[in-house]
């Protein structure tokens, strides 16, 4: 596998007496779509800002593109494009002012701001609104403004920290498919930080589950799945009219079916890969008469929630610090 894009070795946080990120390791590849996943106060906002330059680690490594954030910031900055979860433009001026301002402040010229401004509305979905004041803008419209606006330096990484807050469920739809049409097409790397657990399992290639500071786990939903459930990643429930005991047996023997419980005329398989089409096949040559299959696949809700079922925090000093320096990391200076 190639050199990662984004290298973080030991990465440590403190605000005092508290370790906002404790010991991070985690490498991400260009061309992913990786999403950090946490509840409020876990340290996905802090662990951003120490990646694009904006905050110092206690200690530990961050290297985005081959350069060192900390003592590199500038050179992440023009290589990153960060798209906070508020994103803030000058409502007096219209989407196509707002992208060009920005071009201008990363050193583009002004035809070619033009150019990209336009070509960017067009691909966000925004051309018909581009002379419209950003102050009108709708939150999905503002979203949609922000990612263009991101894209303008042309970033080889964009990081998006809760994209999605409040925007409808179409308008979810079509920015995630967005994002996913421009990391397949372009190559580009997406980093996003979220706690929307079907938007962060429909598009993200792997996760990473934060929990006070710690990246506690990561890989793909299947792989997690394996790990947490004991191999068991796919139960199969099976209805039968006369169901026996030899039957069962039979269902028992079936290979990859590593668990069944029966009650009544139910089986309840906990298996490691789908047999549904085995198990019905032998179940009707046994001569039962089926009445119900289904089946189910632990997703990324039931992976979450055996890690935090019931926490609850706010979030931290990094938080509160992003807030201030997302309009500084936004314009890459």
């Amino acid at each position: 596998m190639s050199e990662p894009i984004i290298e973080l070795v030991d990465l440590t946080k403190k605000y005092g007496e508290k370790t906002a990120v404790n010991q991070l390791n985690l490498s991400i590849h260009k061309g992913e779509i990786f999403g950090l996943l946490g509840p409020n106060g876990a340290g996905k906002s802090t662990t951003i800002l120490m990646m694009i330059g904006l905050s110092e680690p206690t200690s530990g490594l961050v290297k985005v593109c081959g350069f060192n954030s900390t003592r590199q910031p500038m050179m992440v900055k023009k290589r990153v494009g960060y798209l906070p979860d508020d994103v803030g433009f000058y409502d007096e001026l219209s989407a196509r002012d707002n992208l060009i301002y920005t071009a201008r402040l990363n050193r583009i010229p002004a035809i070619e701001a033009a150019v990209r401004a336009d070509l960017l509305l067009e691909r966000v979905g925004l051309g018909q609104a581009k002379r419209q004041k950003a102050g009108t803008f709708s939150r999905g419209m503002r979203q949609r403004l922000g990612l263009a606006d991101v894209l303008i330096k042309r970033p080889e990484i964009i990081i998006l920290d809760e994209p999605t807050l409040g925007i409808d469920p179409e308008g979810v739809r079509e920015f995630l498919d967005l994002i996913r049409t421009l990391s397949r097409d372009e190559g580009l790397t997406v980093l996003l930080s979220s706690h929307h657990l079907h938007q962060v399992q429909q598009i993200c290639d792997r996760v990473g589950i934060f929990v006070q500071g710690r990246l506690i786990a990561q890989g793909t939903i299947e792989s997690l799945s394996r790990e947490l459930f004991a191999g068991e990643p796919l139960v199969i429930e099976v209805e039968a009219a006369a169901l026996t005991n030899e039957m069962e047996e039979a269902v028992r023997g079936i290979e990859h079916v590593l668990r069944v419980e029966r009650e009544g005329q139910r089986l309840r398989l906990g298996c490691a890969q789908d047999v549904s089409s085995q198990v019905a096949h032998t179940l009707v040559q046994q001569g039962a008469a089926l009445t119900g299959l289904s089946k189910k696949q632990y997703g990324l809700d039931e992976i979450y929630h055996r890690y935090f079922e019931g926490s609850d925090s706010d979030e931290g000093e990094g938080s509160r610090m992003g807030a201030s320096r997302a309009k500084a990391a936004r314009k890459g200076i």
